[in-house]
């Protein structure tokens, strides 16, 4: 089947206001793709015709897409729930429900964001047990506990069964990349980290474990996984595969800190002799927020919606090294490479010039 020319192409993002979900309509819009634009709210500064629908409910999708044509659909949608149980039956739901209410649509490719915890377990079993040695290669198997990326893939994979579509799953690292309100920041998260240590005279102290301080890493930037997911959606070869993606390089946080805390003019503190968690070392600090915020005619005064303390604390917390293996992509043609710090300081430069930071 010939390719279409990007204007035949219509492209759905679900979860489009968030981290991975805005690079997407970004990178789909400067390539001229039609551009659907699935959130509760709408992309600032988008021309993507915004869609809004509750994934959860099979009613509000069917209405929402009744009349819309997507060939291809990119899901970057979660709920965060109480447990693995809920965030099954929530979150495979919410994939199951979409594809259901696209029946009716010519897609052609669906490429699906999942992440690291598909080898290194949920989050309430969280790199216990047994896990593949590192760097994480798509070929191990799947751990014997439940996982809602495991569910949705099943999900994906029947309704591809079942629909004839093509397919992509995408195994980011922690991703970093602009978004306000968004459950896993770390890049917005540890800017505010840097603000309040600024305006209350403390050092920049590393929140994590030793492991993590000591071991070598790496991250995946918001624009270079919308590169991937497009990649694979648009070159025939590359679909019906699950990649890791990365940005390419590996760094040890015992050098990347004192860069970051540079960059902020901040004196640091590394690892010293047990994690020190952002929630706690952030906790009651609402009204240092709420003064920056009015000294610097900031645009978010809600702290919960710039810093997801819980998040970065359980990245970078982690008892074990983590970093995975970019192989499979190469080999199938993908050549995009970010080096991890310059995505750390250009995110820190817009939330700046967008007076989301001082």
């Amino acid at each position: 089947m010939d390719t279409p020319h990007p204007s035949a192409r219509t492209a759905l993002v679900v979860g489009a206001s968030g981290i991975t979900g805005s690079a997407l309509v970004e990178q789909l819009t400067d390539q001229n793709w039609d551009v659907l634009a699935l959130s509760r709210t709408p992309v600032p500064g988008s021309t993507a015709r915004h869609l809004s629908a509750d994934l959860r409910s099979p009613g509000s999708l069917a209405a929402a897409l009744a009349e819309e044509r997507p060939t291809h659909v990119f899901f970057t949608a979660w709920s965060r729930q109480a447990t693995e149980k809920e965030n099954i039956e929530v979150n495979a739901g919410m994939v199951r429900n979409l594809l259901v209410a696209l029946a009716h649509a010519p897609v052609e490719h669906v490429a699906l964001m999942t992440g690291l915890k598909h080898y290194l377990g949920p989050f309430e079993a969280y790199g216990q047990g047994t896990m593949p040695d590192t760097p994480f290669r798509e070929e191990e198997p799947r751990l014997p506990v439940d996982n809602f990326y495991y569910a949705q893939e099943d999900e994906l994979w029947a309704a591809a069964e079942r629909q004839g579509f093509r397919w992509s799953v995408h195994r980011a690292h922690t991703v970093i990349g602009h978004a306000v309100g968004n459950a896993m920041n770390m890049g917005l998260t540890l800017a505010a980290q840097a603000a309040i240590c600024r305006e209350t005279g403390r050092p920049f102290v590393f929140p994590g474990s030793e492991t993590q301080w000591n071991s070598l890493t790496d991250m995946t930037d918001a624009g270079l996984l919308a590169e991937h997911m497009v990649w694979a959606a648009t070159e025939e070869a590359a679909g019906n595969e699950a990649y890791n993606v990365v940005n390419g390089d590996v760094f040890r946080w015992r050098r990347m800190w004192p860069a970051l805390a540079a960059w902020f003019g901040l004196e640091w503190e590394g690892f010293q002799g047990a994690p020190r968690p952002l929630e706690e070392q952030m906790r009651g600090t609402e009204d240092v927020w709420a003064r920056i915020v009015e000294q610097h005619g900031l645009v978010e005064p809600d702290l919960a919606r710039v810093a997801s303390w819980w998040h970065t604390d359980a990245d970078l917390g982690r008892p074990i090294e983590v970093v995975a293996d970019m192989s499979k992509s190469r080999l199938a043609g993908f050549t995009g490479y970010r080096r991890t710090e310059d995505c750390f300081t250009r995110l820190f430069e817009r939330y700046r010039a967008e007076r989301v930071i001082p």
